[in-house]
């Protein structure tokens, strides 16, 4: 992404900058999570020590795809800085490149640094996030401005624990910040990239739905070992995710590495765990949160309940969505019956 330096001359492999491919969901390991070995789209230890073992053979041809076909992506762009990849891992979770662009142009032509979003209120950060969706992102963002700007002095700390640390960083946010900002070695993990080796390598359609001990231990054995190129690599390995081998339709003719997938060699086997099932959205609660949250955003003060009320007609559902708005800290409940976006 950003800060990464090129590849020096003598590298084999064709550089390019980073990833931040369509759809970003991060999928989070919930408690409790455990995939065995052996599982649909866990790799065992010969799985895992095969794949170092040929982990070379990978490179090479992803790299120079990646230096041919990535795409330019403001975040990508040196100018771009730790900030502006930071605020693009935030946007790019479970919302794809074409709604976060005008988004993201528009948050660090009025926030270019931490400090500047630190300085006001979490609720205009809620209203710039406008549609994107998943709207705690937002306040979480808003967070780790603040305590970059009083721990760091608002400048995005380099290391991955001290990213680890700040407020509504995960490991993969951490991750990508250090790899895609600052050039280091660290192994990104987003479905994107655990997709490409689940069938490259495991040989399934797709991994679990969880992120498992051993998808991190064969993330780590792929690794480059110089961090240059595996800063690269993860970059690249995240781009060929989302432009050709995407959880459907997959475009194997333009892979780059069909010749070394399992899952291909294997003639495509089909999934055999749990059924993906598609999010929806028309009805649901979150379209009602999204909803209430439009009427607030678009106000340039308190909103009465009567405005609320208007904007859905079933009353049970209305009330438990703003319920869970106030509960998550996006709207603040005020004397009166009135609302707003927090201060």
């Amino acid at each position: 992404m950003t800060a990464i330096p090129p590849l020096p001359a003598s590298t084999p492999e064709a550089a390019v900058n980073d990833p931040s491919a369509g759809t970003r969901p991060r999928t989070v390991p919930g408690p409790g999570s455990r995939s065995a070995p052996g599982e649909a789209g866990v790799p065992d230890a010969a799985g895992i020590e095969t794949a170092g073992a040929r982990a070379s053979a990978l490179h090479t041809p992803v790299l120079a795809w990646f230096d041919q076909h990535a795409r330019d992506l403001p975040w990508r762009r040196p100018e771009a800085g730790a900030w502006g990849v930071m605020v693009s891992e935030f946007m790019l979770q479970q919302t794809p490149v074409s709604r976060v662009l005008p988004v993201y142009e528009q948050w660090l032509a009025r926030w270019p640094r931490p400090a500047d979003l630190a300085a006001e209120p979490s609720g205009e950060a809620v209203r710039a996030w406008g549609r994107l969706g998943y709207p705690r992102r937002a306040l979480r963002l808003h967070g780790a401005a603040v305590a970059i700007t009083e721990r760091h002095g608002g400048d995005v700390p380099s290391e991955h624990a001290q990213l680890l640390a700040l407020p509504g960083i995960g490991e993969y946010t951490a991750a990508a910040v250090a790899s895609f900002a600052y050039g280091q070695r660290h192994a990104v993990l987003d479905t994107n990239v655990r997709r490409v080796f689940a069938r490259t390598v495991t040989g399934v359609q797709y991994p679990p739905n969880a992120t498992t001990a051993a998808e991190r231990k064969l993330a780590r054995a792929l690794l480059p070992d110089d961090d240059t190129t595996a800063a690269h690599w993860a970059a690249a390995s995240m781009e060929l995710g989302a432009l050709v081998c995407t959880a459907r339709n997959e475009d194997c003719s333009r892979c780059p590495v069909s010749g070394h997938c399992a899952w291909r060699l294997a003639g495509k086997p089909a999934h055999e765990g749990p059924a993906r099932r598609g999010q929806t959205y028309a009805g649901t609660d979150r379209q009602v949160r999204g909803r209430l949250l439009a009427v607030l955003r678009e106000s340039a003060g308190p909103v009465g309940q009567a405005s609320l009320d208007a904007v859905w007609h079933e009353p049970v559902q209305r009330a438990r969505a703003l319920d869970g708005l106030v509960a998550d800290g996006l709207v603040e409940p005020l004397e009166g019956g009135r609302y707003r976006l927090p201060g």
